[in-house]
């Protein structure tokens, strides 16, 4: 055994969050829920709510502190990915999309694009909307990778 297997929710703006805790319930997993500000939660002692302050990227770099091997981040946050992906972390966005090794740079490389072609005044659209596929999706990959760190010895 290699230890515990914990969940790290950039909660701000997560759609999956009560996916995130059926999931954790069924594999007994405990979950932190990171946000700038104090937000509902379920009374389960294996859900902790962890309110940071509203300094720039405070959720971000909280998370990444704790983000190792055996640890799953749920973000939409591309920067945080990268960071919790290089420390070994298995992430995952809302849409069940996983971040790895080998797709992180580009991942970096259209976020920055994007941001760019924003700040220069192109119009490019938003993200599409969180649809049921999406969160189907999302449940499926969310076990699948708890699964996959079971196996690997966490739990």
């Amino acid at each position: 055994m290699t230890g515990p297997i914990v969940i790290y929710v950039d909660a701000d703006a997560c759609p999956v969050k009560d996916e995130t805790y059926r999931v954790a319930a069924r594999h007994g997993l405990h979950v932190y829920v990171v946000a700038n500000s104090f937000m509902n939660l379920p009374r389960e002692p294996w859900i902790e709510r962890v309110v940071v302050s509203d300094g720039f990227d405070a959720a971000d770099d909280w998370i990444a502190e704790r983000a190792a091997r055996g640890a799953v981040v749920i973000t939409a946050d591309v920067p945080l990915a990268s960071r919790c992906v290089k420390a070994g972390a298995e992430v995952l966005a809302p849409t069940g999309k996983p971040f790895s090794e080998s797709g992180i740079g580009l991942a970096l490389a259209t976020r920055n694009l994007m941001q760019d072609l924003r700040e220069a005044g192109a119009i490019t659209g938003g993200p599409k909307p969180f649809s049921a596929r999406d969160r189907s999706a999302y449940l499926g990959a969310l076990d699948r990778t708890i699964m996959r760190l079971k196996r690997a010895g966490f739990g």
